[in-house]
């Protein structure tokens, strides 16, 4: 059975704060701020207590200044390989209903019910 790869990541932002004595979020708002990040406090809290699916380089870049670490310590990337089975992936275009040189969506046209109410 064919392998398909999956890719993941490990946030380790709030382990690395831990690491340097910063245990709250709020404590990390004004040293965002100093390097010309404004962020909400619930945008902070998220950042830090779960795993950001997508970041700015300038605030990935900052966090890095704050704790002195590199793009490394704080993003942990990994490939998971699953069967395709498993992964529940397709195998041909025919399984999800595409055919080959067919477009995937059809352009519709609405007509008005001549009985219609709207009167």
């Amino acid at each position: 059975m064919p392998e398909q790869r999956r890719i993941g990541y490990r946030w380790h932002l709030r382990t690395l704060m831990a690491q340097r004595n910063l245990w709250k979020t709020t404590e990390l708002m004004p040293l965002l701020r100093s390097r010309g990040i404004n962020l909400s406090e619930s945008q902070v809290y998220r950042l830090v207590t779960g795993t950001p699916e997508r970041i700015p380089a300038r605030t990935f870049a900052a966090l890095c200044d704050i704790l002195d670490c590199s793009p490394n310590d704080l993003f942990e990337p990994f490939v998971e390989m699953r069967t395709a089975g498993t992964a529940n992936a397709p195998s041909r275009p025919e399984d999800i209903g595409v055919r080959p040189g067919e477009p995937i969506a059809r352009r519709i046209r609405l007509i008005p019910d001549e009985h219609s109410s709207d009167e």
